[in-house]
């Protein structure tokens, strides 16, 4: 009688074994076999140094803690980037950009910085805050979106509103929607 006992059980074993056998067999889903595309950076860089001339001349200069560089040639500057540009023959500072994210867009050769932006112009003693600026290489401008806040601050007063347009140095800039209290010079102003 032990015998048909042991036989059951031995069937009932070949019987699991056998499913999950049939189991392993089955076809995978067509979508596990997708190709993955890396999409990430190609070559990274820290403690960048880049050092732009014009014959021989220094005129930019632009350092960041970490540069990564894509297959499109874009680059970003998670870590924060900073700007330097330079002035007669690369000898003194005219303007600085500085923020704590960046991306060069190489096809529309721009610049794009966010974060605590920081534009400096050395001369004239003037600055500019916000949080987004574009600096446009081809141009040699620098501007906002028109809905971003601006802040200004000369040697005289503290300008403020929305939407910003600059040359490169930033001796002259634009503020699209001024707002605040500001200072008229009425020896300056001419009457009809």
């Amino acid at each position: 009688m032990k015998l048909p006992s042991l036989f059951r059980c031995s069937s009932l074993l070949a019987l699991v074994l056998a499913a999950g056998l049939n189991t392993g067999c089955e076809k995978k889903d067509a979508g596990s076999n997708k190709k993955v595309v890396y999409t990430g950076p190609t070559v990274e860089v820290t403690n960048v140094l880049t050092l732009v001339s014009d014959s021989a001349k220094l005129q930019v200069r632009l350092t960041a803690p970490l540069e990564q560089t894509f297959e499109t040639g874009d680059q970003i500057y998670p870590k924060g980037v900073k700007v330097i540009f330079y002035g007669n023959g690369g000898r003194t500072i005219v303007n600085t950009l500085s923020g704590k994210y960046g991306k060069f867009e190489k096809n529309k050769n721009l610049y794009t910085v966010r974060g605590d932006v920081r534009v400096r112009n050395e001369e004239k003693q003037q600055k500019m805050n916000t949080e987004e600026v574009f600096y446009d290489k081809a141009k040699a401008q620098i501007y906002t979106k028109p809905e971003m806040f601006v802040k200004v601050e000369t040697l005289t007063e503290i300008l403020t509103g929305y939407g910003l347009t600059a040359n490169q140095d930033f001796s002259r800039y634009r503020i699209m929607k001024p707002e605040g209290i500001f200072t008229v010079d009425q020896s300056k102003t001419t009457q009809p």
